[in-house]
């Protein structure tokens, strides 16, 4: 359990700082950055397999269609979450990134008690049902539902739960999403070369060093969240994950100056009170129980 925290938390700290790598690369189109964060993400991989000599998985998962169909689909999902996150950390729109991620552990919350028969007490169910009002201000304010926060949230919640429910471990489980990936972000790539619109190609010296250190910035995030993942509940997963989004808002507020304004604060602020209502009830009745077992 211990260890697990450790892993989520630091996750969540890396990727609560990536809008400033993405920024540096905001000449390039977020399509062709999800590109990179697949191939490279591989090469980084592939190494750290061959280092410790980890290939026994391979062939059997390979060959067993369970196991491939469940990480297609994670492959997908993650790729959707990818792409979206780059495309409005660069399109300036960090803040609604944000609410994504602060609404996803009430979405692993929801998750685990449709999915997983993780049983939710009534303050839980409060929580929830402040979050949803505080969605339905924003929508209504705004004329239309905080779309990138919602795909956000849920893309990132589902890929959580695929990868909870996986039979491979962190490292594994991960190299062979890069892996199915690779191929079509490989010929994207190439396509783009031979049009002369590649980003890295046309790019500067620094602009093709960001883009392969796109492997490991997007690696090791990844392998400390699904080694994480692995070893704490959903429930207590989702209370670690709002270290990124609160750095990624302050970033989005306080250094790029996105508007957020009165209205949008009011939201935010009731989506924050259903995750302190979240909090403190689930601290105070880990407390409870330590007591009763003392």
């Amino acid at each position: 359990m211990r260890t697990g925290i450790i892993y989520a938390a630091s996750a969540y700290f890396i990727w609560g700082l990536l809008p400033l790598y993405l920024k540096a690369l905001s000449e390039v189109p977020a399509a062709e950055i999800l590109m990179h964060r697949m191939i490279w993400s591989l090469c980084f991989l592939l190494v750290v397999l061959a280092v410790r000599r980890q290939w026994q998985w391979l062939k059997p998962a390979l060959g067993d269609p369970n196991v491939m169909w469940r990480f297609i689909a994670s492959a997908t999902v993650l790729s959707i979450n990818w792409f979206l996150y780059i495309w409005a950390v660069n399109s300036g729109r960090v803040v609604d990134a944000s609410l994504g991620y602060f609404i996803n552990p009430l979405v692993n919350v929801m998750f685990g008690y449709f999915l997983l028969k993780e049983r939710l007490r009534l303050s839980q169910w409060s929580a929830i049902a402040v979050a949803a009002i505080g969605v339905l201000w924003l929508t209504v304010q705004a004329g239309q539902l905080p779309w990138i926060g919602l795909m956000l949230a849920a893309s990132f919640g589902t890929y959580g739960l695929l990868r909870k429910t996986a039979p491979l471990g962190a490292l594994e489980g991960l190299s062979l999403e890069t892996l199915l990936l690779t191929p079509f972000a490989l010929a994207y790539i190439g396509w783009l070369a031979s049009q002369g619109q590649s980003g890295f190609m046309n790019g500067s010296s620094l602009t093709q060093a960001l883009l392969i250190a796109a492997g490991p910035i997007t690696a090791i995030p990844l392998l400390l969240f699904a080694a994480g993942a692995r070893r704490i509940p959903m429930t207590l997963l989702g209370l670690l994950q709002y270290i990124g989004p609160t750095l990624q808002m302050g970033l989005g507020v306080f250094l790029w100056h996105e508007p957020f304004s009165q209205t949008k604060f009011i939201g935010f602020a009731l989506i924050w009170s259903a995750l302190a209502i979240y909090t403190l009830e689930g601290l105070w009745f880990n407390r409870q129980q330590r007591a009763a077992l003392a």
